[in-house]
């Protein structure tokens, strides 16, 4: 045993005690028996793995697994309710060993794909059509698990009362290839419309958009949370769900984001990985239980900027931040990679495609880890 430290004992000490009572048997007795910690190191993760608990967050110290191959954990920050599991957990992420956990700012969620394929950042959540459409160009990313299901919905005026209805209709998006793109046309092609020549695509900011369907300029818009909530706020009569991908077949049987690596970062780190894909699975199951936690949370961190709207969203998405638990990635692929092959979005193959995006081992391992 290293000199320098020397093995815990729970029962005599006071500050260790008083963590006791937010903490299961089963961790109480998985840190009790893992030797060779000083008391600091045994005192900041008994801490967090507390603090999670106090949160009604589960906390998980695995005393069998080594610790991650680096401290260091990055992850990129965008103005985004989406993506909430993976920040609010910093903390999870702390108790799982990683002691510099860095999110990198950036303005959108384009920037996620110039990170990961960079390395500039090691993990994140995205969109399932731009990463396939990422990996079509060779950015050398994987693809680990589900994050959660639907969180985008779109909006039409009253011209519109299907998705087959916006054939020769004005949508606003983004950008071309941007992640509302991508989805309205794998909407299209599903009910056979080519989105290359049945819809006028305008390109430009959220809130150009909102503002032109409110105005009838235009004639559809997809809006990814606070939008959606925004929009509702404005009770405008004229406007409508067209499809929203929390509940509506066949969206909703599908994952919406999904959690992805840097290739060369998951090779090098396996251990790391699997904590980090852990300790932001824990937190998404943490958020169906704590909405208002989780929006005040997101509000005061920078995350987003109203907390009604953010509460709002939270709730509305519910349980679709635990379906990693019961869907099946893969085929979260394997359906956006028809619908985006059909619109002429990817020129691959799907089957090739689906062949090199996932890296299924580490979430397998979780499932059977966390149970229940």
């Amino acid at each position: 045993m290293d000199k320098k430290t020397t093995p815990i004992s729970l029962g005599f000490d006071p500050a260790i005690e008083n963590l006791k009572p937010v903490l299961s048997q089963v961790e109480v007795s998985k840190i009790e028996n893992r030797e060779g910690w000083s008391r600091r190191e045994f005192l900041s993760t008994a801490t967090l793995a507390g603090t999670g608990a106090l949160l009604g967050m589960p906390s998980h110290i695995d005393a069998a697994e080594p610790p991650p191959e680096t401290r260091k954990l990055r992850l990129v920050k965008i103005p985004s309710i989406c993506q909430a599991p993976q920040f609010v957990a910093e903390e999870f992420f702390r108790a799982e060993g990683f002691k510099d956990i860095e999110y990198v700012p950036k303005p959108g969620a384009k920037g996620i794909e110039t990170a990961l394929a960079s390395g500039e950042a090691d993990i994140n959540m995205h969109f399932n059509a731009r990463l396939l459409m990422r990996l079509e160009a060779g950015d050398p990313i994987v693809i680990l698990a589900g994050g959660h299901v639907g969180c985008f919905e779109l909006f039409a005026n009253e011209r519109v009362r299907t998705v087959r209805d916006l054939k020769g209709k004005t949508v606003g998006v983004l950008e071309l290839e941007s992640s509302q793109h991508a989805f309205i046309a794998s909407m299209v092609a599903h009910v056979g419309l080519d989105p290359r020549k049945d819809i006028r695509w305008i390109p430009q900011p959220p809130a150009d958009s909102i503002a032109q369907l409110v105005d009838s300029k235009i004639d559809a818009f997809l809006g990814f949370p606070p939008e959606p909530q925004r929009l509702r706020s404005m009770k405008n009569k004229s406007i409508h769900v067209l499809v929203n991908s929390m509940v509506d077949r066949p969206w909703s049987q599908y994952f919406c984001c999904m959690v992805t690596g840097n290739q060369e970062f998951v090779r090098k780190h396996p251990v790391a990985t699997k904590r980090a894909l852990r300790a932001i699975l824990n937190a998404s199951s943490s958020i169906a239980r704590e909405p208002e936690r989780t929006a005040r949370f997101l509000v005061d961190r920078g995350f987003t900027q109203n907390y009604n709207f953010a509460v709002d969203a939270l709730k509305e998405m519910g349980m679709a931040f635990t379906a990693w638990r019961e869907f099946d990635p893969e085929d979260t692929l394997r359906f956006y990679a028809l619908r985006l092959h059909e619109s002429g979005m990817i020129k691959t193959s799907p089957q090739k495609l689906i062949a090199q995006a996932g890296d299924w081992r580490f979430l397998r391992e979780l499932k059977k880890e966390m149970k229940g």
